[in-house]
């Protein structure tokens, strides 16, 4: 009979494809960002949409969880909800609003490469060379997805394309190198990001750009849908992957955001996807699935060297027939 120690990863084996696979309906879930944006809401006010994406469910998490920031998450919680939140979304609903929905998401497609950098700086881990590859090979399937001959182009948008992805890569970074305070939920840490991240821009709003005018019932679908299923579910979902996966590979993820918004392009927009544009289907997905073949085995650990010999020399020794075994006899009564 096998040792319990080489049994106990069975179960961590087994979760956690199911933690990548619940982990991707984050970005699965931002990809429609760019329709719901340029078919639901009212054009030029991106800091009014990035508001109602992020300060409603991020009070309303905080409320449910009843869970507020104690010691040096007083000042975490707004560092990260600025740059995950107050500062993404509206460069992100600029994006949108300037670029066509493909084009916007190909600039944040850029996300895996900047992580991979900013891990090795900050997080002092060794570079994959590895995802790092699969990570240019995604970046240009996405391309041959979206950058398509006609597509247009506008420098305000591309840079605020831009500027958002580094954003978020920073947030990420900071996310997996500070974690999270023990026993809070990632509902709690999501809502005191989101809340947060509104907060900042509750004062940009007033002053920039105010309510839109004529807000109808689609508009008002919009915000509801980006302020729940893509914003504090999504991140929910999105921080407890970041907690448990390697972050280049859970940045990696990020690569369905453009796919979705492709797809949906295709099947609710009627745009049509050329040979290359399916090939790149194909070479972003295979990039997708490459880069999480080592996340299960980091989200359940492996097991230290030194834990590997010790548990080893002690099942030697308790094994009987072994040579050297100092089994102790048994007392007689």
């Amino acid at each position: 009979m096998a040792p319990p120690s080489t049994l106990a990863p069975a179960p961590a084996r087994a979760l956690a494809p199911l933690l990548v696979a619940v982990t991707a309906l984050a970005p699965m879930a931002w990809g429609t960002t760019y329709v719901v944006t340029t078919e639901l809401l009212p054009p030029d006010h991106p800091l009014f949409a990035a508001l109602m994406r992020s300060l409603p469910g991020g009070l309303l998490l905080v409320l449910l969880s009843r869970r507020l920031p104690a010691g040096e998450w007083w000042w975490k919680a707004p560092v990260l909800g600025a740059l995950n939140m107050g500062a993404f979304f509206p460069l992100l609903f600029v994006a949108a609003e300037r670029l066509p929905g493909g084009v916007a998401a190909t600039l944040g497609a850029v996300q895996p490469l900047v992580v991979a950098g900013l891990a090795v700086v900050v997080l002092r881990e060794r570079p994959s060379r590895w995802r790092s590859a699969w990570s240019v090979v995604g970046v240009v399937g996405i391309g041959l997805v979206v950058l398509e001959p006609t597509a247009r182009f506008d420098g305000a948008g591309v840079l605020a394309g831009l500027a958002g992805a580094g954003s978020m890569a920073l947030g990420v970074t900071l996310t997996k190198r500070w974690g999270a305070p023990p026993g809070v939920g990632p509902l709690a840490y999501a809502g005191w990001q989101l809340a947060a991240g509104g907060l900042a821009l509750l004062p940009l709003v007033a002053l920039a750009e105010g309510v839109p005018p004529g807000i109808d019932g689609g508009a008002v679908a919009g915000y509801v849908w980006l302020g729940t299923v893509g914003g504090f579910l999504a991140y929910a979902l999105w921080f407890r992957g970041i907690r448990r996966l390697p972050v280049t590979a859970t940045a990696m993820l990020g690569l369905l955001s453009p796919l979705v918004a492709a797809a949906i392009g295709a099947l609710v927009l009627g745009e049509t996807l050329a040979a290359g544009q399916l090939a790149g289907f194909a070479l972003a997905l295979t990039a997708l699935v490459a880069g999480q073949i080592d996340a299960g085995r980091f989200a359940r650990g492996p097991r230290p060297a030194r834990l590997r010999r010790v548990s080893a020399v002690a099942s030697a020794r308790d094994s009987p027939g072994t040579p050297g075994s100092r089994r102790r006899p048994a007392r007689t009564p």
